[in-house]
């Protein structure tokens, strides 16, 4: 039964993913987003789930909890995850960035009491964010069509394939003890959810279309992560840049009429 909960999960997202391609013919056409029909009803399932439940424990949580006990909860987990981020390290061929992974669990679990304490980021040891689905995507495979998944949100369909990857490798899923396990997932979900209770209100304020800010803003990150921080650019990018700098030159021609003398304004039309 070690690998039930792995088994389970993986299984559920693969069948949310296939769902999704398979619902792609009711979709706008979008090229960034052609399964956006079955991604919006995600989308919204995901959003009523989290306002019913998800989000008033998170709330619940992080009220209850002083903030170091708040913080110590999450590096605990975030130092287990640097076991397969070395992993995945290793996969991509960046063998010294996997050494610091190493270094900072051996570090963290042993002067940073099991990882409570980030001992290892106050050496300089950088915290890498590493998974299956870059490691697929710096091996050359495409990242697919955009997909919502029920519960576990925003992925790509290279994502996805990298989620169950994940999920097999998660040393906290694989821990025998059932009760040790899920008390720890349920743990690290509502951490998780905690942390990003401040950027709620930054999304909420900033989207006029919250499923596309997000798709956007995952999208983009993702690319990001795959090509630490350089990501190549492709003809879309070279348009946007093109429509920013004829931007600019008009900008720059236009008079400052906030500057000018109130007198030398020209008169609305």
């Amino acid at each position: 039964m070690k690998l039930s909960v792995a088994k389970r999960v993986g299984s559920l997202a693969m069948a949310a993913a296939c769902s999704g391609f398979l619902g792609g013919c009711a979709s706008t056409g979008n090229p960034k987003d052609p399964l956006e029909g079955f991604n919006r009803a995600m989308f919204s399932f995901n959003e009523g789930l989290d306002k019913a439940v998800i989000k008033p424990v998170a709330q619940g949580y992080a009220y209850v909890l002083p903030q170091p006990v708040e913080t110590g909860v999450a590096n605990f987990f975030s130092n287990i995850e640097d076991v397969f981020i070395g992993v995945n390290n290793l996969l991509q061929g960046k063998p010294v960035d996997a050494l610091t992974d190493g270094m900072r669990f051996l570090v963290n679990t042993t002067f940073g009491l099991l990882g409570l304490i980030d001992v290892a980021s106050s050496m300089g040891m950088e915290k890498h964010e590493e998974d299956f689905g870059q490691t697929f995507g710096r091996w050359g495979v495409g990242e697919g069509a955009y997909v919502v998944l029920p519960f576990f949100g925003p992925r790509t369909a290279r994502d996805t394939v990298g989620l169950v990857f994940d999920v097999y490798a998660d040393p906290v899923v694989n821990i025998n003890n059932v009760a040790t396990r899920n008390s720890l997932i349920a743990t690290r979900f509502v951490s998780r959810r905690a942390e990003l209770l401040k950027a709620d209100k930054i999304i909420e304020e900033a989207a006029l279309d919250k499923y596309s800010y997000i798709r956007d803003a995952y999208l983009q990150r993702r690319r990001s992560l795959v090509h630490d921080g350089a990501p190549p650019r492709r003809p879309d990018d070279e348009a946007a840049l093109e429509q920013t700098d004829e931007a600019l030159v008009e900008h720059r021609k236009a008079p400052d009429l906030a500057a000018a003398p109130a007198g030398s304004r020209p008169a609305a039309q």
